[in-house]
């Protein structure tokens, strides 16, 4: 079957929009990130945001992942219903509700939390008494790209010693986000940070760094034990422009059709901001269409993709389908139920989005 096939084969089957993977392209990036992870002598605990899927969360793991990253309570519920095990949530929760379903994940699987304030840590014993068993907490610390996380040695040392005095709670370690060009500042602050805390008779079992751009760095900070990397899994727009990915890297596609060419020099795709998502990632347009390469997505309505075709010698016609590398793949794959697996050219069936919309 060529692409053109295939293209129509979709089309055909299931319509367009489509969001395809290949999971050929998966299995080779999987085992890319696990190769990396590996010369450097760090875990690789992959972050299951991007893709959402126990299986392809399975896949990881069978490559060799040590547990994986869920980002909210929802997200590690689903994957932990499908067996999965020793879930990092890399993120501060807070609230009755949460706390008591935390507790609950915590009686079934091997959780670790993450926390960047007290608030959070005095709610979190409530978690680990439910469960009756200990909760492993790391220090969530920013070290310079001003997302979450304590700012200062001094508060994580004090964070660390809050965690360790509440009952049910335990000192795990720290977690990093380290800006792509802060290698030299994040290790004087780890340093800084792990000397602290020693010096109070606790030892950081787990460094966690993360990011897909990070991939290119890793080894590259002296004690870190993990690396979070999610959009690897896929790849998409972004990635390559960081320079951490090609082409033939990207694993998820949208196969959309032209549906207007009411002028020269635009159109009409049948996907807009319900399918791509408005999340330009910095970049010029909204997805790169691989048979127009010069097209550009100029701008959405929900429904429409409005096509710039003014630098393009070859134009597409209404009806044809084509295939985009969307720019952010982890918003465009939490807004569909389903991805469609392909193996080079050919369809192999269906992959649920299991933990879709799970934000809370």
């Amino acid at each position: 079957m060529s692409i053109e096939d295939l293209k129509a084969k979709v089309a055909r089957e299931f319509g367009t929009p489509a969001v395809v993977v290949d999971l050929d392209v998966v299995e080779r990036n999987i085992a890319r990130v696990q190769g990396l992870c590996d010369a450097a002598g760090v875990a690789n605990r992959p972050h299951i945001k991007t893709h959402k899927s126990p299986v392809i969360a399975s896949m990881q793991r069978d490559g060799g992942a040590r547990g994986i990253t869920c980002q909210k309570i929802g997200e590690a519920e689903v994957m932990a219903e499908a067996g999965h095990d020793d879930i990092l949530v890399a993120y501060n929760i807070l609230g009755e509700e949460k706390l008591g379903r935390l507790g609950s994940l915590l009686s079934r699987a091997r959780v670790t939390v993450a926390a960047d304030n007290p608030t959070v840590v005095a709610g979190l014993p409530e978690a680990a008494a439910i469960a009756g068993r200990e909760l492993p907490v790391v220090v969530e610390c920013d070290t310079g790209r001003k997302r979450a996380g304590v700012e200062t040695v001094a508060e994580a040392v004090a964070l660390a010693k809050d965690i360790a005095s509440r009952p049910g709670l335990s000192f795990a370690g720290f977690m990093l986000y380290p800006p792509e060009n802060a290698m030299a500042e994040t290790q004087a602050f780890l340093d800084a940070a792990s000397a602290g805390v020693r010096e109070l008779g606790l030892e950081p079992q787990i460094v966690s760094s993360g990011g897909t751009p990070n991939l290119l760095s890793l080894g590259k900070i002296e004690g870190v034990t993990e690396h979070r990397a999610g959009t690897s899994v896929f790849n998409d727009r972004m990635m390559l422009a960081a320079g951490v990915a090609q082409l033939q890297d990207c694993a998820l596609t949208v196969y959309a059709t032209v549906v207007s060419r009411a002028g020269p020099e635009r159109g009409i795709l049948d996907s807009g901001s319900k399918t791509l998502t408005s999340d330009t990632g910095g970049l010029e347009g909204h997805g790169l269409i691989l048979e127009h390469p010069q097209a550009k997505i100029a701008r959405f309505a929900e429904e429409h993709g409005f096509l710039d075709l003014s630098a393009c010698n070859d134009r597409p016609n209404i009806g044809d389908v084509v295939r985009i590398i969307p720019n952010h793949v982890c918003v465009v794959v939490n807004m569909v139920d389903r991805l469609v697996a392909v193996r080079g050219h050919d369809i192999i069936g269906e992959l649920p989005v299991a933990a879709r919309g799970r934000l809370a």
